[in-house]
């Protein structure tokens, strides 16, 4: 006999990367919301984990290390697992080779997956049931993999909350760097080299936020080359910008809960930011903003200039995407964004 819709346990799949992951979270939460008694998983590779770790809407997660399909003892020991948890239904929302694996190891029946260009490499071979998304924004197009369950058009929720942990570890940074509430946080690091924006364009935002809005910028980074150009930031900021101190995904997520404005390019803090609600201007070069960018009416992407090509020419691509942007286009953006939150129409 089937599985009641209400009680199915289902599968997600999205095993990388942190933004991606994040685009992700509204899937859960809606199917949480449709499916209050079913048993949701999720499986997932590396640092994403502690996203999802100990989120509300998540009865199971499952942290495997990356290069898992390359070791014959891991695919083993993952396939055995997931077979002992019974999914009837996996949902792959990845769209590669290694996420359709994934789900077909579940044994689920129904195995979800994209359509179309979405479904890259062999997904589309072994995923059973293929959706062609019609949506522009990919968190949108995520949404659209659960038409076949009967969930259309839900409302997006991210729905993350911060440790106690976290919140307690936020306050003691801040009160040691001595940042005055308001704040706005600048993160200047992106995961392709085509991403980034010079850390001195940062450091002229970070001034134009200090004289026109009174706002100090807290300069978050991660490994040694983001600490190298977050201190360009800050020397050369005129005392507007401070060295934010080495936090983790989690703690990086209560820092940025509290700012009043997040500034950085096309990487996963950006979309942690609006993850938890921090109004966020986005900064793109080599990936169409309007499929990418910040989601939702309270932030800002800023792009002059989108590359064509796939995912490698755009990654392996030079500067001039993200050097077309001029630091009084990203300055113009944050009038706008503090000119929204002070019920303003605009600043000039």
């Amino acid at each position: 006999m089937p599985t009641p819709a209400s009680h199915q346990r289902i599968l997600i799949v999205r095993l990388s990367a942190i933004g991606d992951v994040l685009h992700g979270l509204p899937v859960l939460c809606a199917l949480r919301a449709a499916r209050p008694e079913a048993y949701i998983a999720w499986v997932v590779e590396g640092a994403a984990a502690q996203l999802l770790r100990g989120h509300r809407a998540l009865d199971e997660l499952i942290s495997i290390p990356r290069k898992w399909l390359k070791s014959p003892r891991t695919v083993l020991a993952l396939r055995g697992r997931l077979r002992a948890s019974k999914f009837d239904v996996a949902i792959d929302m990845q769209g590669l080779t290694k996420s359709a694996v994934a789900a077909r190891l579940s044994g689920a029946p129904r195995r979800i997956g994209f359509d179309g260009t979405d479904g890259r490499e062999l997904s589309r071979q072994l995923n059973s049931e293929l959706i062609r998304p019609t949506a522009t924004h990919v968190i949108d197009r995520n949404l659209e993999l659960l038409r076949p369950l009967g969930i259309d058009q839900p409302a997006v929720r991210f729905d993350l909350h911060d440790e106690q942990a976290d919140i307690e570890s936020v306050r003691r940074m801040i009160a040691e760097s001595g940042v005055a509430e308001p704040f706005a946080v600048i993160n200047p690091g992106a995961g392709w080299p085509s991403k980034l924006w010079p850390p001195e364009r940062f450091a002229g935002v970070a001034r134009h936020l200090g004289g026109r809005h009174a706002l100090k910028s807290l300069v978050v980074w991660a490994g040694r080359e983001e600490r190298a150009w977050a201190e360009r930031i800050v020397a050369a900021s005129r005392g507007f910008a401070i060295l934010a101190p080495p936090t983790s995904l989690r703690e990086l997520a209560a820092l940025t809960r509290r700012a009043s404005l997040f500034v950085g390019s096309d990487t996963g803090p950006l979309h942690l930011a609006v993850a938890v609600g921090t109004p966020s201007i986005g900064l793109f070069g080599p990936v169409p903003a309007e499929r990418n960018g910040p989601y939702g009416p309270d932030h800002l992407a800023v792009q002059k200039m989108c590359l064509s090509g796939g995912s490698r020419e755009r990654r392996t691509a030079g500067p001039e995407s993200m050097e077309a942007i001029a630091i009084e286009d990203v300055c113009c953006a944050c009038n706008t964004v503090l000119g929204r939150q002070r019920g303003e129409r605009r600043i000039a």
